[in-house]
């Protein structure tokens, strides 16, 4: 029999404030090493929490985003847990009154889509930075990000391959992006995840699940997960148990960090300086977030399709991010057809965003009247590129770039002077062509484009050689 893998998701996100989640201290990346800090976050006697309503309305956001169920009422309470990052020694988080649970999301690229369900999604404060190579010999802390307001999201079980759970990781991901409650920045940290995975035999109860930690990239979550099924797959073929255990996968192997903990260990109690989340006292109004929502992927994917026609993959990658989703339906509204935009959208425009800041730099109707020209001829498709090229180093019309860099296609008596000129210069292939060799068509239209520098209109120049030769 084979062994089934069962893997679990934490998912911890940074929210997208501008202060942390107790205290006014800003969450800026890159600062120098614990200038972000306050007595607050720094848990020094007589500090009292006070806690970020942006933070709790951008955490409501991201639970009805996922379709979790959102409770008026939610508890913070002390985690415990001793740590050199760990000021306080215990983390404010949520424990069991969190703030929304349950939920589901389909793994990307399942066919048909396959929901994961979801457990619970809480708020808690971020812990500080060990730093392991600043100093020889010893370890460095950085507080920067002690207090930074997170939310955790945990699935169910219900993964069942490495490569299911970086395609939910790529889901939530984007759905997150889609509703603005983070960045999700993984090499700044806004994004990491912990995962869970345990073997068993088809049928059986769950197996000993063991944890690979702080992971913050979905290749790294890939390679981690199946590491640590090949070592339980070996283990229990050798007929021997898998002990819980958490492991460290940062240099690219599986390090064993500790024994995992179990909740009791951590003795929760609610936290007495923090009196409960109560929404509606708060002002956050639950249903008018709802309403608020934009449009998720899944149903932007669909909608796409459906009103025009785009395979599934031309979808997939036109709702990749809001951004480029808002960007494409924009260049339809200024008149492109879909098919041709998504074209330009899928290749010039995304390979310009990657070149430039990331987002498209050419105005919509800009790139429509480009997509116009090339339709109607005026440009041909190279020159079309050029043109988008152009416009997009320089604020200029489409048109008056075309005509300053002489894109533009030739359809008046020029025209037909480079067509008689190609047909008198080559005798030999307009005899072969006349004999059926149809293939020297290309040849002729090769040169008569050639003759022109590239600006003979190819449907005309053909249309005008077929005339020559009868």
């Amino acid at each position: 029999m084979t062994w089934e893998t069962v893997i679990g998701l934490e998912v911890h996100v940074q929210l997208a404030t501008r202060s942390k989640l107790f205290c006014d201290c800003p969450t800026d990346f890159g600062a120098d090493p614990n200038r972000h800090v306050c007595p607050v976050c720094l848990g020094l006697p007589g500090a009292l929490p006070v806690p970020n309503r942006e933070a709790v309305r951008l955490a409501v956001r991201a639970a009805l985003a996922i379709g979790s169920t959102v409770h008026e009422e939610s508890m913070f309470a002390r985690k415990h847990y001793f740590y050199p990052d760990l000021p306080k020694g215990y983390q404010i988080s949520q424990f069991d009154r969190p703030l929304a649970t349950g939920g589901a999301v389909d793994i990307d690229g399942a066919d048909p889509g396959r929901p994961v369900r979801l457990q619970r999604l809480h708020l808690e404060e971020d812990a500080g930075k060990s730093v392991h190579d600043r100093f020889p010999g010893f370890t460095a802390v950085d507080f920067n990000r002690c207090g930074v307001p997170l939310v955790e999201i945990v699935t169910e079980p219900d993964l069942r391959s490495p490569g299911e759970a970086r395609g939910l990781l790529t889901a939530l991901k984007q759905i997150l992006e889609y509703v603005a409650v983070s960045d999700c920045n993984m090499e700044e940290g806004s994004l990491r995840v912990d995962a869970n995975l345990s073997v068993r035999r088809p049928g059986e109860p769950l197996g000993t699940k063991q944890e690979v930690k702080n992971m913050n990239s979905f290749s790294a979550v890939e390679r981690a997960l199946e590491a640590l099924r090949d070592l339980q797959v070996t283990t229990r073929d050798a007929g021997r148990p898998v002990e819980q255990a958490t492991y460290s996968a940062a240099t690219g192997t599986l390090r064993v960090m500790r024994r995992k903990e179990e909740s009791h260990d951590y003795r929760y109690f609610p936290d007495p300086d923090l009196p409960p989340i109560q929404l509606g006292r708060a002002g956050i109004d639950v249903a008018g977030e709802r309403r608020d929502l934009p449009e998720l992927p899944a149903a932007r994917r669909r909608r796409l399709a459906d009103r025009y026609g785009l395979s599934a993959y031309d979808a997939a990658v036109l709702t990749g991010s809001r951004v480029l989703a808002d960007y494409y339906e924009s260049v339809l509204a200024a008149g492109a057809d879909p098919k041709e935009a998504a074209n330009w959208v899928m290749g010039p425009v995304l390979a310009d965003a990657k070149e430039g800041s990331g987002a498209p730099r050419v105005p919509a109707e800009r790139l429509a009247a480009v997509i116009g020209a090339v339709a109607d001829g005026t440009l041909s498709q190279q020159a079309g590129k050029k043109v988008f090229a152009a416009i997009a180093l320089r604020d200029e019309d489409p048109r008056q770039a075309a005509a300053r860099l002489g894109l533009v296609q030739v359809r008046d008596d020029r025209l037909a002077g480079w067509v008689d000129q190609v047909v008198a210069a080559n005798p030999d292939a307009v005899r072969r062509l006349r004999d059926g060799e149809s293939k020297v068509a290309g040849f002729l239209m090769g040169e008569i484009m050639s003759a022109s520098g590239g600006r003979a209109d190819p449907r005309e120049a053909r249309r005008l050689l077929e005339e020559r030769l009868g």
